[in-house]
């Protein structure tokens, strides 16, 4: 008789200790970093530079400098705009909602997830602030009394709800961020020699001692925050997207709108994060803690939300059908036959049929192929809210006032500075804060650890050998 015990597959490898589990992630930042590093940051740096450098030149010419025109009056700035809170939506779900549900495989890459979403919601917040134009008084968004007396914000503009759903939203991520280092600051400076880090590492840490009273009230702060914080990956990009329903023009004003773009940004974000883990497990040497059965439960959660996509997309296609509205065919029509069409098809080809090649386990699993999906999933996911914006306003209810929208050397410069600035902050994170939160990962070391794997299934052998005997 043999005994085969269920035991899944390890989310730790190599027979760690809790010693070595410190000392391998707490290396990056005690240690030099390699030329990778320096230069992947440099090529950051200088993109971040050459944005920031835009910016500037934006504010002292006008939006002009932009492709913009009367008719689409939007396009990259608010599309960038979406794509970036798209991008920040993963790091939430990772961090409030896998940990409500008790996932164990979220605390290699949770603390990663949340890094990403708070760098994510700072290059989404830009691009509303440049779209105004004067970002110097953009606090005349906030209700509060102005030099002007009797001017009062507009409770009915969506934009409003954005300033409050994206203020919500990097506060209390930041907050939980922030809860959870706590712990991990604390063991950074234990090991510190140098004076002034260890006086600094002392002062975040917020003298965290590690008592039992300690660990207690940081476990109900964190499911108490984890609380909060599953509300605001739902509502947060469905004010957004009421950017668009709220309106009247032909493939804006839709009630699929919410759930659609809900989804739309969950899938963005986990092919971000597994696009960022990827880099992040080979320069930081963290293979043995990112690895690939992480990668392929991110990689489960891309296919089902790129199929709900995928159906979001075809449901448009079918209402617009359904209505009997001219306006609305002609809108669906002309974003799959019109000028913009080859836009319209990078993006079904991106988000529709690219993440089903991970329902086949070898590419599930593979990281060349996870890598490059991952990117092509962004890609898609940028069109995507290029291809609402865009192709929506572009051709308006009077043909007279009908026109294309070319960007321009500033557009797609500002864009290429968000990404720099994006990398540049995640890098830096990287060599100042453990990109693996070390205390949770040694909670799951004993159950999920591949010694304990080990031992367990060596156990359950001895026990099939007795019963055989017997």
């Amino acid at each position: 008789m043999q005994i085969e015990s269920p035991i899944r597959q390890p989310l730790i490898l190599g027979n760690k200790s809790y010693a070595q589990i410190t000392d391998e992630i707490v290396r990056p930042i005690e240690g030099r970093a390699n030329k990778m590093w320096y230069l992947v940051f440099t090529i950051a740096a200088l993109c971040a530079l050459w944005g920031l450098g835009l910016i500037a030149y934006t504010f002292g010419t006008g939006i002009g400098v932009w492709g913009l025109n009367k008719t689409v009056g939007w396009a990259w700035d608010i599309t960038n705009f979406v794509w970036w809170v798209g991008i920040g939506h993963a790091g939430t779900l990772i961090s409030a909602i896998l940990l409500l549900f008790r996932q164990k495989w979220r605390m290699a890459i949770n603390r990663s997830a949340e890094a990403m979403t708070i760098f994510a919601v700072i290059c989404a917040a830009m691009f509303p602030g440049i779209h105004v134009g004067r970002v110097w008084v953009v606090y005349w968004f906030f209700p509060v009394p102005n030099q002007f007396g009797s001017l009062w914000v507009n409770f009915n503009s969506p934009l409003l709800w954005d300033l409050f759903a994206i203020s919500t939203y990097f506060s209390v991520s930041l907050g939980f961020w922030y809860v959870g280092l706590i712990p991990d600051f604390a063991t950074v400076r234990d090991r510190q020699i140098i004076p002034f880090m260890k006086r600094i590492y002392k002062i975040v840490s917020f003298g965290w001692s590690g008592t039992t009273k300690s660990w207690q009230r940081f476990e109900e702060v964190s499911l108490v925050l984890a609380g909060l914080s599953t509300p605001l990956v739902l509502s947060v990009h469905t004010i957004v997207s009421f950017d668009f329903a709220t309106s009247v023009i032909p493939g804006w004003h839709t009630t699929i709108f919410p759930p659609y773009f809900v989804a739309g940004a969950i899938f963005s974000g986990f092919a971000m994060v597994a696009t960022l883990l990827i880099i992040m497990r080979k320069v930081l040497n963290l293979e043995e803690y990112i690895t690939v059965n992480h990668l392929e439960s991110m990689n489960k959660i891309i296919v089902v939300t790129g199929s709900i996509v995928g159906v979001a997309y075809i449901t448009e296609l079918v209402i617009a059908w359904y209505s009997g509205v001219q306006y609305e065919h002609y809108a669906f029509l002309n974003r799959a036959t019109g000028p913009y069409a080859w836009a319209y098809w990078i993006m079904m080809s991106c988000n529709v049929i690219s993440p089903q090649l991970f329902w086949f386990k070898g590419i599930r699993r593979s990281l060349v192929g996870t890598f490059l999906l991952s990117i092509v999933v962004n890609i898609g996911m940028w069109f995507e809210r290029f291809v609402i914006i865009v192709t929506s306003l572009h051709r308006d209810y009077l043909p007279s006032s009908w026109t294309m929208f070319y960007p321009t050397w500033v557009d797609v410069g500002i864009f290429v500075g968000t990404l720099g600035i994006f990398f540049t902050l995640f890098l830096l994170f990287a060599r100042t804060f453990p990109v693996i939160a070390i205390a949770e990962t040694k909670s799951i070391l004993k159950s999920s650890g591949d010694g304990w794997k080990r031992k367990t299934k060596e156990k359950y052998a001895r026990i099939g050998e007795e019963a055989e005997a017997h």
